[in-house]
């Protein structure tokens, strides 16, 4: 499996979470402790171990190997577009809340109270 960083490095916490193989990060601990895991060949038990291009990680109860490559300079531009737009949305949601927050205090009609009740969200941020 091939896994494309956008960053300088991913933890192996992080890398693990993300590819699927874990569900949450607090379960990194006990996974290492129970399962092999290989970086560049070499036996790793450390969460917090830094993975940059090239390397590999290896999972042999799993069977699987996951191979750090660098995207494309489109794929880049794509990644950082799509950062972009998270940042301006969630912005957008956070002057929405401060205005349903607003709203809810200068007035106590039954309309603010249900605008409080159900503040905008976004998920992931």
């Amino acid at each position: 499996m091939k896994y494309k960083l956008f960053e300088e490095y991913i933890t192996l916490q992080a890398l693990l979470k993300n590819v699927g193989i874990l569900s949450s990060g607090g379960a990194i601990k006990a996974f290492l402790a129970e399962n092999t895991v290989l970086f560049n060949g070499q036996d790793e038990k450390r969460r917090g171990k830094k993975i940059r291009v090239n390397d590999i990680i290896t999972l042999p109860a799993q069977k699987v190997e996951i191979t750090l490559v660098a995207p494309s300079e489109q794929e880049i531009e794509e990644y950082k577009a799509d950062l972009e737009e998270k940042a301006r949305v969630a912005a957008l949601v956070k002057e929405m809340n401060k205005k349903v927050k607003k709203a809810s205090q200068k007035t106590n009609s039954k309309q603010a109270k249900q605008i409080a009740k159900k503040p905008v969200r976004f998920p992931g941020t």
